[in-house]
């Protein structure tokens, strides 16, 4: 947790607009953009809502009210520690670009990677549980400062499964692993 607070979620605030200038015209941004867009529009009713709307032209100055409004509607998001599909997906493409360029690396104290190893020689498998994005999770193990250890967990679970705080979503993990 210390890692997101004071590594994971910072770099997100302070890079979003340049992420999202950066990668505007990709397939993949796009649809987080639709995503975060579709969750806008869900959120609308709230206290502080933050709509962000669709191209209505192009130019410069267009570009710059659309991306303003996603930027503005994810630090919304993160400053009610939201733990929405929509921004989750953002941050682990924005993640995987830290990780590759070497900005960011995934924080493990050194006695988890042992501890792991200990467990699964003892026939335990390991699972993560995490409201970060599976693909968060793998960037934060694969690119962690104890070298890539993700070999070390049978399987990763997300929001997709269901939130953290309703123990249907419990269930659906135990069904899944058996």
């Amino acid at each position: 947790i210390a890692c997101c607070q004071e590594t994971l979620f910072p770099y997100i605030k302070d890079n979003v607009k340049k992420f999202l200038y950066a990668h505007w015209e990709e397939e993949e941004c796009q649809r987080d953009v639709r995503l975060l867009r579709k969750q806008a529009q869900e959120d609308s009713s709230l206290d502080g809502a933050v709509p962000i709307p669709l191209e209505s032209g192009s130019g410069e100055e267009e570009l710059e009210r659309v991306i303003q409004a996603v930027v503005d509607n994810v630090h919304w998001q993160m400053s009610l520690d939201r733990k929405t599909t929509a921004l989750k997906q953002l941050q682990g493409h924005m993640w995987r670009a830290a990780y590759a360029t070497g900005h960011i690396k995934g924080e493990v104290f050194e006695d988890v990677v042992p501890a792991i190893r200990k467990w699964r020689e003892a026939g335990m498998k390991v699972y993560i549980y995490s409201s970060g994005s599976i693909e968060a999770q793998k960037l934060l193990f694969g690119y962690s400062t104890e070298g890539d250890i993700l070999e070390l967990f049978d399987g990763h679970f997300d929001t997709k499964i269901g939130p953290k705080v309703e123990s249907e979503s419990y269930r659906r993990i135990a069904a899944s692993i058996g």
